[in-house]
């Protein structure tokens, strides 16, 4: 797709920026020519009267010229902005539709990028298009060609000096565009880098790494400005080699204007008049440089930003919408594999749920616990095998209609800016006060509010950072079951809680008529679900009922075994 596709919105102002910027320059190009009519009439002839009405024309002509390029500044402005807004809008959404799998290959820090740095790179590359495009090859072509008109003899320098100043500013341009690419490139690692190190401040400080993370990102940050560095050194030649050709145009105007003037074949005014042409010339190529620059800076972000909007989610769709007969949850013959992974994180598993069951999972780390329960919501797809909810393949179901019906709550508890009944009715927007009570209470966090001076309204900072990570699971848990989900999900979500309130969590969660799968580490935490699912690097290598896996799967009795001391069973 191509993104200028959203300023179609914006044709009127995309019209009316070039055509007031060209009234503005109509009026530039005159001026030179009233300056001459000022010397050669007035000046010359001491026509005071003359001289002053000449210049009320020149006020007037400069008052115009203003709200001329006031408006075009308006129009531009509202065009660009507006594009940029839409633009935002829609790479917001498509980055909302990714699964994990595109959100797990992106990244999140070039995403960020995407959609702040490269957006203001091709705003502003709009707002300079639209109001020098035209506007600057004009004034270039108009001074040209009035400088005929004023003396075609001293005009003939101006066909010398204008090829010039063309080849030295593009030829700047061109070498100083593939390098901006490159620092835009740049410019996501230290990104990331800056993301990967506020995220995970705590382990950097638990590890004491501050000092070798400091070099790394100062490191990154060196290699972006030496590049930037490099190019502007490259750019700032611009300015001068632009000056030494046109002054020394201008000293061959006054030179040879010189002779002519004496030889009475050009006026002094006329000289003043090619004078402020020249320099109206150096003005607008500069101009057209560093806006052919911005362009090129715009283009290249305008790619980054296209690729992220061409990229298709991959989750699969399938219009099957064949029920079977069967048990509500189905797994059938399972594998799941990570893009670009070097082998399977879940490994032909199957298994059934029936509603209201309850279902543990546990293994070691790396096992893939958090992988399997991931393919129910539709969060990533199978590559073999099929998931069933309600005798349909998961495929087959809107995203929107499968995960109304489920309760995820991930591993990392993930609070959001605001206050805790916002964050609450994330489970339902139109939730009660007394659906809210009632989930507080099923997660074990009433006294979580009840401690708060402002109660269900008190603030949340960004991440929930003024919470502590067990407050933070219970409200995530309290989100969660706020939908009367018909089926809940918790990753590994009690880890922070004291066996007590895991205890009281464990029961309440158990009143609850939902199919829940509980992940965990802890035995205990799973021991009275009607299954447990045993993986071992991605496979199921045990599936029962606790008192049946303590006999028949070494695995799950190793768990056990090392836990039993630890926990109040």
């Amino acid at each position: 797709m191509n993104i200028f596709q959203y300023l179609s919105a914006y044709k009127k102002e995309a019209f009316l920026a070039p055509f007031f910027k060209l009234l503005e320059a109509s009026f530039e190009l005159v001026v030179p020519l009233v300056i001459a009519q000022i010397v050669d009439v007035g000046i010359a002839g001491n026509d005071v009267g003359y001289v002053v009405k000449m210049c009320l024309v020149l006020l007037a002509f400069g008052v115009v010229g203003l709200a001329f390029s006031i408006t075009a500044q308006y129009f531009s402005a509202k065009a660009a902005v507006g594009f940029s807004v839409k633009l935002r809008r829609e790479l917001f959404r498509k980055v909302q539709s990714f699964s994990y799998t595109e959100l797990d290959t992106v990244g999140t820090g070039t995403i960020i990028n995407r959609m702040t740095t490269d957006v203001n790179q091709v705003q502003s590359g709009v707002n300079l298009f639209l109001r020098l495009l035209l506007r600057s090859p004009f004034i270039v072509a108009g001074a040209m060609i009035l400088a005929f008109v004023v003396d075609p003899g001293e005009a003939v320098i101006f066909t010398v000096a204008i090829p010039l100043l063309c080849v030295a500013v593009f030829a700047i341009m061109l070498a100083s565009i593939p390098l901006y690419k490159k620092v835009q490139g740049r410019l996501d690692g230290v990104l990331n880098r800056t993301k990967d190190n506020l995220t995970g401040v705590r382990v950097l400080r638990a590890f004491r790494k501050e000092r070798s993370e400091v070099e790394a990102f100062d490191g990154e940050n060196e290699a972006l400005m030496k590049m930037q560095l490099f190019v502007g050194r490259i750019s700032a030649l611009l300015n001068p080699l632009t000056y030494v050709i046109v002054n020394l145009a201008i000293v061959a105007l006054i030179y040879f204007g010189a002779i002519r003037v004496e030889a009475g074949l050009l006026t002094q005014g006329g000289i003043l008049a090619l004078y402020n042409y020249m320099s109206q010339i150096l003005v607008e190529l500069v101009k057209f440089a560093n806006m052919i620059i911005s362009v090129a800076k715009a283009l290249a972000s305008k790619k980054r930003i296209e690729a992220i909007m061409n990229m298709q989610p991959s989750l699969e769709r399938t219009e099957d919408d064949e029920r079977r007969e069967e048990d509500f949850i189905v797994f059938d013959d399972v594998s799941l594999t990570y893009k670009d992974a070097g082998g399977e994180a879940v490994k032909h598993v199957s298994f059934t749920a029936k509603k209201g069951e309850t279902i543990g999972i546990i293994g070691g780390t790396g096992s893939g616990k958090s992988s399997l329960v991931n393919l129910i919501p539709h969060f990533y797809d199978a590559t073999h095998g099929m998931v069933r909810i309600g005798g349909k393949d998961v495929k087959s179901y809107a995203p929107e209609e499968l995960r109304e019906r489920i309760g995820v709550v991930p591993q990392k508890a993930v609070l959001f800016l605001g206050t805790i009944r916002e964050n609450l009715l994330w489970g339902k927007g139109d939730a009660t006060e007394e659906e809210l009570r009632e989930a507080l209470r099923r997660a074990q966090a009433s006294d979580v509010v009840a401690s708060k001076e402002k109660g269900l309204d008190e603030p949340v900072s960004q991440g929930g950072k003024n919470f502590s990570g067990g407050q933070r699971q219970r409200l995530t848990i309290a989100r969660a079951l706020v939908g009367d989900p018909e089926i809940l999900i918790l990753d590994d979500s009690a880890s922070a809680l004291d066996y007590a309130t895991e205890a009281k969590l464990r029961a309440a969660l158990k009143e609850l008529p939902c199919t829940k799968f509980i992940v965990s580490q802890r035995t205990g935490s799973i021991r009275h679900a009607d299954k447990i699912i045993v993986l071992s690097d991605g496979e199921m290598v045990g599936l029962g009922t606790h008192e049946e896996l303590l006999a028949s799967c070494e695995v799950y009795r190793e768990i056990y075994e090392s836990q039993y001391k630890k926990e109040a069973v």
